[in-house]
């Protein structure tokens, strides 16, 4: 819905990532007074690169259940990020909707670049849009809640914020109209319950704090896993690792690329889901074999976590799944001033967030208006039981993978629906990863649709304006 009447809010956007940097210049568009927080140096969230792992809990363990605490403990590091890790989509379909992520000259210039490429164009989306005035630096949010009792409806809803200055632990308290959470969800590690798991003696840790192969050179390996990055690290281990053992919860879930990955090298072996662990070091599978490890990596996702975050109890987190939220950006009963950016998963994320960040920026300045709470609870129970009718567990309620799901999401602020060229790409990239594993981002066989891509307007508003983007 569409209303005639705009306000000026003041605007706290936690987190200086890709959401939070989408969100702060949304907002700032649309008017309002935006101030971003972010626990980092500099702008990046999970790309900016953190190869310090020191003082780490091996497991992330050292972090409280992701409710509500003023008490609960923060990871040191952010990151996930590995040294040799690349994209697993081709940059062509990732940038967000007006400013394309080009090759640029004396960087790496692959489809499939390292990481370090995305934070230069993360960094250069910032500069570019002037948001580095925005955002506080080295400054840990340690509580948001509501500044007074809550009300549903209540259209006077502020919110006090409390951050840490993480070099001079100088606590400052603030009062925001509305706090917009774009903390990203690859750095809490989930971990399986495996018994024994607590008595084993020997090296246990999760892939949030792997970096690099080097500390696992003639080690027996047991990795938990068989996602892109328990795919990514085993392949890497295999070159120095005496013996690697890939655990996967399914062994006829197998795609055909790692198939070939395993059969290459005598030293990758597959095993089915752990039984049981010993404090022999022997790990025990259900399939009666065992191994004798000497570290075991634990590639097994991560989950949400708001350790800052006290609502009283009306947004939880249940096995991965946050809510009650409406489009998983709106808790009903505080709505629009309390949101959440960058929560969906198995989506092509910027352009998603870039609709997400002009929902909330026009929601907040009056422009639209959302359902009724009743509407949009409902919306909420649908979802769930359209979810379990589907059989999808719990704790991938926010796994979207579909682009029809972000087509009509962009609809609510009239944001274009993803083009078919992109579509398409991110599709053929995910059949080559199926079935060539090991080459799947440097051979590829989409010149058409490349071509397609890059004389599309995405790509030609850059050539047609080319003194407005940076080269």
């Amino acid at each position: 819905m569409v209303s005639e009447r705009y306000q000026c809010k003041s605007v706290c956007v936690i987190g200086a990532g890709p959401s939070g940097l989408v969100a702060a210049r949304e907002l700032r568009k649309e008017g309002h007074r935006v101030v971003v927080l972010e626990q980092n140096h500099d702008v990046g969230g999970q790309w900016l690169y953190d190869p310090n792992v020191e003082g780490e809990d091996p497991l992330g363990r050292n972090t409280t259940s992701p409710t509500t605490s003023t008490n609960s403990h923060h990871l040191k590091v952010h990151s996930s990020l590995y040294t040799s890790l690349r994209l697993t989509s081709p940059r062509e379909i990732m940038g967000f909707t007006d400013f394309p992520f080009s090759v640029k000259k004396d960087r790496d210039m692959r489809r499939f670049p390292g990481h370090r490429e995305l934070l230069l164009y993360l960094q250069d989306f910032c500069d570019w849009f002037g948001l580095r005035d925005l955002i506080r630096f080295n400054t840990r949010v340690a509580y948001v809640g509501m500044l007074q009792d809550h009300v549903t409806g209540c259209q006077d809803l502020k919110w006090l914020v409390k951050s840490v200055q993480k070099k001079t632990q100088i606590v400052m308290e603030e009062v925001f109209d509305s706090v917009v959470v774009a903390t990203g969800h690859y750095s809490q590690p989930r971990l399986p319950s495996i018994k024994g798991m607590d008595s084993w003696k020997r090296k246990q840790m999760h892939s949030h704090i792997y970096r690099d192969s080097k500390p696992f050179r003639n080690e027996i390996v047991v990795v938990v896993g068989t996602s892109l990055s328990g795919q990514d690290i085993s392949m890497e281990l295999v070159e120095v690792a005496k013996a690697v053992y890939l655990s996967a919860r399914s062994m006829n879930k197998i795609s055909e690329g790692l198939s070939k990955v395993i059969s290459k090298h005598d030293t990758l072996d597959l095993r089915p889901q752990i039984e049981s662990l010993q404090e022999d070091g022997k790990v025990l599978f259900v399939d009666g074999s065992w191994v004798i490890a000497d570290t075991i990596i634990y590639c097994t996702g991560y989950s949400y976590t708001f350790p800052f975050l006290d609502t009283k109890g009306i947004v939880a987190i249940d096995d991965d799944r946050v809510g009650p939220l409406y489009e998983h950006t709106f808790p009903p009963s505080l709505a629009p001033s309390l949101s959440f950016i960058g929560i969906p998963r198995k989506i092509i994320g910027f352009p998603f967030f870039e609709s997400q960040a002009k929902w909330i920026a026009q929601l907040l300045s009056g422009k639209r208006t959302l359902p009724s709470w009743e509407e949009m609870m409902q919306s909420i129970k649908d979802f769930y039981h359209s979810r379990d009718v589907a059989g999808i567990p719990k704790y991938q309620t926010h796994d979207i993978a579909e682009f029809e799901y972000c087509d009509k999401y962009g609809d609510h602020v009239g944001f274009p629906h993803l083009e078919e060229w992109r579509k398409e790409l991110c599709l053929s990239a995910l059949r080559n990863s199926e079935t060539n594993l090991e080459t799947d981002r440097d051979s590829l066989d989409d010149h058409d649709l490349l071509q397609e891509a890059l004389q599309s307007p995405h790509f030609t508003q850059q050539e047609q304006g080319a003194q407005d983007f940076p080269l």
